[in-house]
């Protein structure tokens, strides 16, 4: 099953499919801004919001880590990690820049992440790094819901997260 997003109006596949609302989500294993592994089940007993996007290097996604940088402090038991294929060093870089000390960077540059959540993108200029979308993960590690960005460049939709999360 492939999913389409748009680049700018250009469609970009997606392969697989994102998990299921109500699902055990599966666990991953990404790379902190230490070079310590970091997987599902380090963050049992907080709710997670997974911030999936191509790079940092981007306007779009450099905006979305600041924001959900501020709303975390705000969210009750809740963690929010932000995942890409850039660089522990890149992004560690980038939240010591910008004041970012509420969210946790993860790495996915020696992972399946991508293709474990769906999220890889197939081809385009973009091919190999990740679509923009939310995964938001209750206590258990259960997915709460997902969310992804139909275009790329736009940022992900923070009010869907936040609904969910106020339940």
């Amino acid at each position: 099953m492939e999913t389409t997003v748009f680049l700018k109006g250009s469609p970009m596949h997606i392969s697989g499919k994102m998990p299921e609302a109500g699902c055990e989500a599966p666990n991953f294993v990404l790379v902190n801004k230490d070079l310590t592994d970091i997987n599902k089940h380090d963050f049992k007993g907080k709710r997670v919001v997974l911030n999936i996007f191509p790079s940092l290097d981007t306007d779009v996604c450099a905006a979305s880590v600041r924001r959900f940088n501020k709303e975390a402090s705000e969210l009750e038991n809740t963690v929010v990690i932000c995942v890409s294929k850039d660089l522990p060093f890149a992004m560690s870089r980038f939240c010591v820049a910008n004041g970012i000390d509420n969210v946790y960077t993860a790495s996915a540059f020696r992972s399946d992440f991508g293709k474990t959540y769906g999220v890889e993108l197939l081809d385009g200029p973009l091919r190999g790094l990740f679509a923009r979308a939310l995964i938001i993960l209750d206590e258990e590690g259960k997915v709460m819901g997902t969310s992804i960005s139909e275009e790329i460049t736009t940022e992900p939709d923070y009010d869907f997260a936040k609904k969910l999360l106020k339940h």
